[in-house]
């Protein structure tokens, strides 16, 4: 069992408890123990693409991690909280209200690359301790900024809807974005700019790396796989995952080579990632061209 699981993550479910959800379809479904790995935490109160690696698509989930993503989210202004989303103490309150225009005009300051600091109530480690469990004992955490990329910011909708001159209440964006951003942070730091405060009311992934909405499936329909129903569109094939770099396609003497972890040279190829494939299109393995050399990046231990 290799493979991927797309869930559409729904309101209210950990990744952690979404992993265990799809251990338990797989026993339920007859599959035994699968390895089984997920490639970017999403907060309970986010929604959308959580990509659920199986067996030896585990060993793509750090490539997973440091992929782009793309999220849907909608800042209400008025009030910030401590985790910046709809949970938390409510720390700063204005009555300040941004137009439409003027949200427009800041979006140019939050594109490109940024700089921006994480929220207390994050997954970071300082001193061997999570910033969230620091917070939440009361204790003062002290985030450093990082540099993170904007690749697009656009706004969907606009709450009410109205003419560029009326306050908002709300205002929904498209974000697409490095790894390592904070929608939280890019939201509170947007309302700051905006001269008033905001907090996220809404977040949804729509893209992580080469995963989309379109090929995410339900928990229901994950629960329906585990009770017998069908297997097709519920677990995508490894190579799902590997669809945004280019294939590399090897005789049976290079591809024993590479499965041997030995470094080709006189292929000729452009530098960067490949996925290799042997005869019969199984992937071999993760591989890196650097000055003519091929060294393998991952290998996969598939059977026929």
């Amino acid at each position: 069992m290799h493979g991927w699981i797309i869930l559409d993550k729904p309101l209210g479910l950990g990744s952690t408890q979404a992993v265990a959800a799809v251990k338990r379809n797989l026993r339920s479904a007859g599959f035994g123990k699968v390895k089984v790995g997920h490639g970017g935490t999403l907060d309970p109160l986010a929604t959308g693409v959580l990509p659920i690696a199986l067996g030896e698509a585990t060993k793509l989930c750090g490539r997973m991690l440091d992929a782009s993503k793309t999220y849907d989210f909608t800042i209400s202004f008025g009030i910030e909280t401590s985790g910046l989303d709809a949970e938390g103490d409510v720390v700063a309150t204005s009555e300040v209200r941004p137009t439409l225009e003027q949200v427009q005009q800041v979006l140019a300051q939050f594109t490109g690359p940024i700089e921006q600091i994480p929220p207390a109530y994050s997954a970071i480690k300082i001193d061997g301790k999570r910033a969230y469990d620091l917070a939440r004992a009361g204790e003062s955490v002290e985030m450093k900024s990082r540099a993170v990329t904007v690749y697009g910011l656009l706004v969907r909708q606009a709450e009410p809807p109205s003419p560029g001159d009326a306050p908002l209440t709300s205002i929904t964006l498209t974000a697409d974005v490095s790894k390592g951003t904070y929608i939280r942070s890019l939201a509170r730091d947007i309302a700051y700019a905006l001269g008033t405060v905001g907090h996220v009311s809404m977040l949804r992934r729509t893209r992580a790396g080469p995963f989309a909405l379109n090929g995410a499936i339900s928990l229901d329909k994950l629960n329906a796989f585990g009770q017998g129903a069908a297997q097709e569109d519920v677990i995508l094939p490894i190579e799902a995952g590997l669809v945004d770099i280019p294939a590399l396609d090897l005789s049976p003497e290079q591809a024993r080579a590479i499965q041997q972890g030995r470094v080709l040279t006189g292929i000729a190829m452009k530098d960067g990632l490949h996925w290799a494939r042997g005869a019969d299109l199984r992937p071999i393995a993760l591989v890196e061209n650097i000055d003519g050399a091929l060294k393998t990046v991952r290998g996969f231990n598939l059977t026929p």
